[in-house]
């Protein structure tokens, strides 16, 4: 159910966003809006606690965002509060946020590698990868894992391309297990 809300409230805002022509900035203030609320765990606990009024929790939004995003972001938050969605906030602007960067065609991609690797290795990826999907740019996201001993695994919203030897050995087990000795 919380998902269905999630993609509801972040179709919503994407629908504004386009209509009035405002998807960077408004982008940029739910980026804006997930920090805080990262940061911030103790306004997240009170923003859902069911002895906080909606009213309460309106005037605490308005005093803390009217002078730091727009009308457009500001009024989205009241009404998430009015239709008592708030405790699904981070999930409905995450999924405006991703909605947003795969309509101007921003890659968000996380590779995986047993070391680190050079400049030169993550710009002949970036490039392999902008040549071989439908984006124009991406945003990249470098993690370390010993374990995969080497190789890689690259994963690109619900699309994964594992390289790794750890998966390569994983499926040699496999195979082998399967195998019935005579």
């Amino acid at each position: 159910m919380a998902k269905l809300a999630a993609k509801t409230y972040g179709d919503s805002l994407f629908e504004l966003a386009l209509e009035e022509n405002k998807l960077d900035m408004l982008m940029d203030e739910a980026e804006f809006v997930l920090k805080v609320l990262a940061e911030n765990e103790d306004l997240l606990k009170l923003m859902t606690h069911p002895k906080v009024s909606k009213e309460e929790k309106e005037q605490i939004i308005e005093n803390i965002f009217k002078s730091k995003a727009s009308d457009e972001m500001t009024g989205f938050l009241l009404i998430v509060i009015k239709k008592g969605r708030f405790k699904e906030i981070n999930g409905i602007l995450e999924h405006f946020v991703a909605k947003v960067k795969e309509y101007k065609k921003i890659g968000v991609v996380f590779v995986s590698t047993a070391v680190e690797l050079k400049q030169q290795q993550k710009d002949a990826l970036m490039k392999k990868l902008l040549e071989t999907t439908e984006y124009e740019t991406m945003e990249m996201n470098y993690t370390t894992d010993s374990s995969l001993i080497g190789g890689m695994v690259i994963r690109i919203g619900d699309r994964v391309v594992d390289s790794s030897i750890k998966h390569k050995l994983n499926d040699l087990t496999r195979d082998l297990l399967k195998i019935q000795l005579a």
